[in-house]
């Protein structure tokens, strides 16, 4: 029995998103593009070199302008600037959340959560 490509592909974001370097966001305000109704998206960690030309405590404080250039170069299915320009705040500050807890070192998020 062979795979067909949409299988293969729903089996490798599966095996993906399971991996502590990947998360899931299951959006508030599902969007339609194209004849695709997109109602989740994919966030990997970044590396250095998707962070170039962005500033750290941009990404870190969740301003708009970074993550607009960001988010296109770390989600499946890859968000336009367009997409990320029509997201429901609340969507927003999930996909930023979630960028923000890549970027904090272990150390931090130990200490935050010995704090609450």
């Amino acid at each position: 029995m062979t795979r067909t490509k949409a299988n293969l592909a729903a089996s490798t974001a599966i095996a993906t998103a399971a991996t502590p370097e990947v998360r899931t966001v299951t959006l508030d305000a599902p969007f339609t593009r194209g004849e695709t109704k997109i109602e989740t998206v994919l966030v990997r960690k970044p590396k250095s070199g998707s962070l170039r030309g962005l500033s750290l405590s941009g990404l870190l404080n969740l301003e708009y302008g970074a993550l607009e250039t960001l988010l296109p170069r770390i989600t499946d299915p890859m968000l336009s600037k367009q997409d990320i320009a029509n997201l429901d705040p609340a969507d927003l500050t999930q996909l930023g959340s979630e960028v923000m807890d890549f970027l904090l070192p272990k150390g931090a998020k130990q200490d935050l959560s010995q704090r609450t």
